[in-house]
């Protein structure tokens, strides 16, 4: 009795374990699943394995953040990326949502454009893929680490289409809150078409989505708006990485970028900022940079997010030090589907397999993960 005892006091000593409260959701945890694309929705639609593999990696009280999700068929860049812009695509998540639900999780799903990382293969009728620009991407090793991703000289989008782009996103946000998400995440990292314009490596326009920071973050913020009136800012996060420069989008000034993303969003009232830590420059590399985020976690007045690279005694010294009030894992929630119950009895970790992260099979690497007995 003594050692349960002992054990339940453990519990309360682990900051990762403790509960906390997002808006109108109480969470019972700050281990969060992270976006993880996993290519596995043939035909851009949802597929029933997912329902087990996001079922799997469900708590009660705990948030997930769904794969990178289209929103319209512009937006794709990879095979086997799920989409929510058809009726199709809407009805094959609600199962899924379904089933995170009934284990009492909180799900919320990540609304993307990839931009001009894509090419003429994913584009409707082969046209070029859209972007702020016309500048081409360098073919880029892709994430597996083996194959070499080329992609097609992008068009850059007029002034006057920009407008359709911003209500792709609030379309998809609708039709996320119809599928029965509880939330939306806006895919504003990774070099994909928000952070196109978001960064002044990428961003050479004339007009007043170009030039000045305020310019450059015009986009973002109108897809934050148009989404806010759409679904209501309690049921929003956006997602930003601000330091990183996958697929050539870095930025002169991060740390400006970063702030004055973090206080615009405040003028939203939106329920979460989630950021990349600026140590993650690259995919796979973690390089030394204490307490990057510090900052803008001050800044921003809603719930904070941190990702990059995190491990248990990292995520409990960021909720510790109060650097973050969740912590996001990818590669570790991914080969444990039980991560928050290892996390509290200190148990071993699956390792990850890399080589099945992109695969299209519905099980291997997917859902074969063992659970702690």
């Amino acid at each position: 009795m003594a050692s349960q005892l002992e054990h339940i006091g453990n519990t309360n000593k682990i900051p990762l374990l403790t509960p906390y409260k997002m808006g109108n959701f109480n969470l019972s945890h700050r281990v969060v699943l992270a976006p993880l694309t996993r290519q596995r929705s043939y035909g851009n639609v949802p597929q029933p394995h997912a329902i087990l593999y996001y079922s799997q990696r469900t708590s009660k009280g705990g948030l997930l953040i769904t794969e990178a999700t289209g929103v319209s068929d512009t937006a794709q860049g990879y095979p086997h990326t799920p989409g929510i812009w058809t009726k199709e695509q809407v009805e094959a998540w609600k199962p899924i949502v379904d089933a995170v639900h009934a284990k009492g999780g909180v799900f919320f799903c990540q609304i993307w454009h990839v931009g001009r990382v894509s090419n003429q293969g994913f584009q409707p009728n082969g046209q070029a893929p859209i972007s702020c620009t016309d500048k081409p991407l360098t073919p880029q090793i892709r994430a597996n680490g083996i194959d070499v991703a080329e992609y097609s000289t992008p068009r850059r989008l007029m002034t006057d289409e920009i407008p359709q782009l911003v209500n792709d996103f609030r379309l998809a946000a609708r039709n996320a809150i119809d599928a029965g998400f509880d939330g939306v995440e806006i895919h504003g990292a990774h070099g994909y078409i928000i952070d196109q314009f978001m960064k002044d490596q990428v961003n050479d326009r004339t007009d007043q989505y170009g030039g000045s920071l305020e310019n450059r973050c015009r986009f973002a913020l109108e897809v934050v708006e148009a989404v806010a009136n759409e679904i209501g800012a309690d049921k929003l996060g956006i997602r930003l990485s601000p330091f990183a420069d996958y697929a050539e989008a870095g930025d002169s000034n991060p740390k400006a970028l970063g702030l004055y993303m973090a206080k615009s969003l405040n003028k939203y009232g939106i329920l979460y900022c989630h950021m990349v830590e600026p140590r993650m420059k690259t995919v796979w590399e973690k390089c030394e940079c204490p307490h990057g985020l510090v900052p803008m976690r001050k800044a921003f007045n809603g719930t904070f997010i941190a990702a990059g690279g995190y491990d248990r005694e990292e995520g409990n010294k960021a909720v510790a030090e109060d650097r973050a009030d969740l912590v996001t894992y990818g590669r570790w929630f991914l080969a444990n589907p039980d991560l928050p119950r290892r996390f509290e009895l200190d148990a071993p970790l699956n390792k990850y397999d890399r080589s099945t992260f992109y695969t299209a099979d519905p099980v291997i690497g997917y859902t074969d993960y063992p659970f702690l007995e």
